[in-house]
């Protein structure tokens, strides 16, 4: 389960930002998922908050906003949405696509407080 580990090293940036920022503590941090990054992000969401007592995310908010996967088909050359890599193109069918977005994990906000 890579998502502990993510999970720790999010953190860990976290923690890190604090430091280097010189605030206190998180109330709340938004992260954007992409479909395709192959986190599962209720594991995610689970290990966070299991980790978060003792940090500065201690007690915070935990957004956690899903994007779509998008990729081009390199046989019609259309652009579109895919939840995985093993989709088909919805135009011609094929399964020549090529991922193009949705493969990021992002943290977007933090507030934060000065303690």
């Amino acid at each position: 389960m890579h998502e502990v580990s993510m999970a720790a090293g999010i953190l860990r940036m976290i923690e890190e930002a604090a430091e280097r920022e010189h605030f206190g503590r998180v109330s709340l941090m938004r992260l954007e998922i992409g479909a395709l990054a192959g986190v599962e992000l209720q594991a995610l969401s689970f290990a966070l908050t299991a980790m978060m007592p003792g940090t500065c995310m201690e007690g915070s908010e935990l957004a956690i906003d899903e994007i779509p996967g998008t990729a081009r088909c390199l046989h019609c050359a259309a652009s579109v949405e895919i939840k995985s890599h093993l989709e088909a193109c919805p135009f011609c069918g094929s399964y020549t696509l090529q991922a193009t977005g949705g493969s990021e994990v992002r943290i977007v906000d933090l507030v934060v407080f000065d303690d």
